[in-house]
């Protein structure tokens, strides 16, 4: 241990954690010994720099709260989030695809009957949502959770609309026999990711854009199948192809649908031109044990 150089320090620190007896951590903690080291001798890391990067971390920690994590949107702009899920969702081309999770996603939201409006008022298109969830036979799964949130139509979500206690636009649903369930809301914007953060500097240090396409995100878990994190997304938003988290899959771009005021398929009339978004979810089941 005496007497390190940059040739020799990576063995040296891997040899301290010889006694690990986790051996999944051992092969984790041995890895990213590795990297992290390989990456300061590929880039030749200074000393200020590795300063700034810690004060960068520190930072990043410091952002996050109960409504804003920090962490996990730093992890969607490097696309660590995105392959993680990949890694760990491989799924038949049949079911359901997932997408990231992303910061905005609460355990505090109310549990309305089916076809509520959980928009809590907020003005926008008004939005009606249909849809059904099946297994990969096309049979329904009925009651499965459904947990919704979006943002509004300026691309807030509750949680940044200013003066709002109460949660809006997020609701948990559960199916019906038929594997149906709907809500009525208003139609989401495209909107930037936070940008006020240490993730902001990196986006514009890096010339990347913040603007993610418009979406509803949808989390739907029932027994017996792989839960499914997704989020569906207009065809017609200019930012399908720049998401600055990766989260766009063609499977999941859908046709947000708009008719005139008094017409179409909407529930009820309605004064305005409205969107109605129809999907079909369809899960695949746990693996075998």
């Amino acid at each position: 241990m005496r007497d390190l150089t940059s040739d020799t320090i990576t063995e040296a620190v891997i040899s301290t954690m010889r006694d690990t007896k986790d051996s999944r951590l051992a092969e984790i903690m041995e890895s990213l010994v590795r990297h992290v080291h390989a990456f300061v001798r590929d880039v030749e890391l200074t000393e200020e720099e590795w300063a700034r990067g810690v004060d960068f971390l520190t930072r990043t920690g410091q952002m996050c709260t109960p409504t804003r994590q920090e962490f996990i949107l730093l992890s969607d702009v490097l696309g660590v989030t995105m392959l993680v899920d990949a890694l760990s969702n491989r799924r038949p081309a049949e079911a359901t695809q997932n997408s990231v999770l992303g910061p905005f996603f609460r355990d505090d939201r109310p549990q309305p009957p089916d076809a509520a409006d959980i928009s809590g008022g907020l003005p926008g298109t008004p939005l009606f949502f249909e849809g059904r969830v099946v297994d990969r036979e096309g049979a329904p799964v009925a009651g499965a959770a459904v947990d919704v949130w979006h943002s509004d139509a300026e691309g807030h979500y509750d949680v940044d609309v200013p003066g709002r206690v109460d949660p809006a636009m997020r609701a948990l649903f559960r199916t019906e026999e038929t594997g149906h369930f709907s809500f009525r809301s208003i139609r989401p914007s495209s909107y930037p990711i936070p940008g006020d953060g240490p993730v902001g500097e990196i986006m514009g240090a890096t010339g990347r854009s913040l603007m993610r396409p418009a979406h509803v995100h949808l989390l739907i878990e029932a027994p017996g199948f792989q839960r499914v994190t997704t989020m569906l997304f207009p065809s017609d938003d200019p930012y399908l192809d720049a998401d600055p988290v990766f989260g766009v899959k063609d499977s999941l771009v859908a046709s947000y649908d708009t008719y005139a005021a008094d017409s179409g398929p909407g529930r009820g009339p309605t004064d305005q031109p409205y969107t109605v978004l129809r999907h079909t979810f369809v899960l695949e089941l746990l693996p075998a044990d």
